[in-house]
């Protein structure tokens, strides 16, 4: 552990808290004024900083400015004998970790120091862990049995299927297997299949001549051209239309196909990685899937355990998408107490990682503090059995994984904060008059009673458009915190936002 340094012109200062942390079993590191500390810094850092704020030449908050371009994690603790207001913002906005007026108690200087100095230490622990993990982290068993199985695939250009549930990260696997392959400097393209519009997806995938079809007006170079080389990853292969299957089997066999409205074979060298949550066996037994497909693309199975199964690596996943919550929206990032971790770690969470990660998303931005403690989590956490929150629980609303957002309609009202006043927002007040759902089911039956064509497609724009024009209100149309508070990723509400005409949302 590196040592503590202490910045003061006074030095019987210097002198009191050198000996109160000796006593500690601390090392430390004093210095007269702020200009020897800036030069040491160019050599050496402190594991935690003490600084008076006034002393002759550059101030403790110069000091502190420098310090943190440097070393953004580094914990400065500022002491001043002037305890006024104007140097107390001033300290805090310049991102000190404390303001210690004097005279101060010794024995609190030194808790405070402590106290630094664990954040201190925990940021390297934070840090190592980011530089030493790869695309993926877990330490439980079953992830382990992952990573081998990347690592003997690293040097095969096989196909593979990967399955899991929702939100398990089977892109990132398919990430990780173009990254480790001899084809990672060449393209990896990933498409959902079941994201994109049946009509559309031919062209998505092979391309399309110029005047193919209406608005073609310009040769189109689809997935499998853009991936030449490299790898095309197709998620949620299971949803891709029946028609569709029989092209995408030739070109896995004979490594050829067309362009939509073209007559000249194209060549394909792409490695194919495909994705599913659903039972493909079961597909196949339903008609619904190719057999001689689904035989095709299960040459090497990959299958990605649950985060039930690995419930040991939720506090890891927890602190680096906290971490990297932060980092994206340029805060300080928030701690899980030790209860708080436990008590998620018991959670079942049936989103996995993904909605693991939009509960993090969700801390960072509502919760109150930097030690996030049990309390502070979401309402629909806590609200299992006996309100210890440790049985099953609903998911919420910011839970869910875009696959499973769209087209599906969630009961209940979504709790938003207004000035401190907690207001119930819903299709109707449960007080006021009929349910939201009572009120759909009517309006559904009328439209069925009229005779309307495709009824699921025109209420579900009217119901995503209503939530998403909602959420963009309550961000001031900034779209990225109305995904955060929708639960959604930033492309799925931008492809939203576009199919659906909505106007005034901005990126920040």
């Amino acid at each position: 552990m590196k040592p503590i340094w202490i910045v003061d012109d006074d030095e019987s200062i210097r002198w009191v808290l050198e000996k109160a942390l000796a006593r500690e079993n601390l090392a430390t590191r004093s210095f007269s004024n702020a200009r020897e500390a800036r030069l040491m810094l160019e050599h050496d850092t402190p594991q935690v900083l003490v600084s008076d704020i006034r002393m002759p030449g550059e101030s403790g908050l110069e000091l502190l400015q420098v310090v943190k371009a440097r070393h953004p994690g580094l914990p400065v603790i500022i002491m001043t004998a002037f305890s006024d207001l104007d140097s107390a913002v001033a300290t805090f906005q310049g991102g000190a970790f404390e303001y210690l007026a004097k005279p101060f108690d010794l024995d609190k200087a030194v808790a405070l120091i402590r106290r630094a100095l664990e954040e201190s230490l925990r940021e390297t622990s934070d840090e190592q862990v980011g530089a030493d993990s790869t695309e993926i982290l877990g330490q439980a068993a079953a992830m382990q049995d992952v990573f081998r199985a990347i690592g003997r695939l690293s040097q095969s250009n096989v196909t593979v299927l990967i399955t899991g549930e929702s939100g398990t990260g089977k892109e990132l696997v398919a990430r990780a297997l173009h990254k480790h392959s001899p084809r990672a400097a060449q393209p990896f393209i990933a498409l959902n299949t079941a994201a994109i519009p049946k009509d559309l997806l031919e062209s998505e995938l092979f391309g399309h001549e110029r005047g193919a079809f209406t608005g073609a007006q310009a040769t189109r170079r689809g997935r499998f051209e853009q991936a030449e080389g490299g790898t095309l990853f197709l998620d949620e292969i299971g949803d891709m239309p029946f028609d569709l299957q029989t092209r995408l089997l030739r070109v896995l066999s004979d490594g050829h196909f067309y362009r939509v409205g073209g007559h000249q074979p194209l060549k394909a060298n792409v490695r194919v990685i495909a994705a599913t949550h659903q039972n493909l066996e079961q597909r196949v037994r339903d008609g619904l899937f190719r057999e001689d497909l689904y035989h095709r693309l299960n040459v090497i199975r990959l299958r990605l355990p649950s985060l039930r199964e690995r419930r040991e690596d939720i506090p890891l996943l927890t602190r680096h998408f906290l971490a990297q919550s932060a980092r994206q929206l340029g805060v300080e990032a928030k701690r899980m107490s030790e209860p708080a971790l436990q008590f998620l770690s018991r959670l079942e969470l049936p989103g996995n990682v993904r909605q693991l990660e939009n509960l993090c998303n969700w801390i960072t931005v509502m919760a109150p503090g930097q030690t996030v403690e049990i309390k502070d989590l979401p309402p629909e956490l806590l609200q299992g059995p006996g309100g210890d929150g440790a049985g099953s629980q609903p998911v919420p609303s910011w839970a869910l994984a875009p696959a499973t957002q769209e087209g599906a309609v969630q009961e209940g009202a979504a709790a938003v904060q207004t000035d401190g006043q907690t207001e119930r927002q819903g299709v109707a007040a449960a007080s006021a008059g009929p349910s939201w759902t009572s009120l759909l089911e009517s309006e559904a039956n009328q439209l069925l009673s009229a005779g309307q064509p495709e009824v699921m497609d025109a209420l579900g724009r009217q119901f995503e458009s209503t939530l998403i024009r909602t959420a963009l209100r309550y961000t001031h149309g900034r779209k990225n915190d109305a995904a955060i508070r929708l639960g959604i990723g930033r492309n799925t509400i931008t492809r939203k936002i576009q199919e659906l005409g909505i106007d005034g949302a901005r990126e920040e």
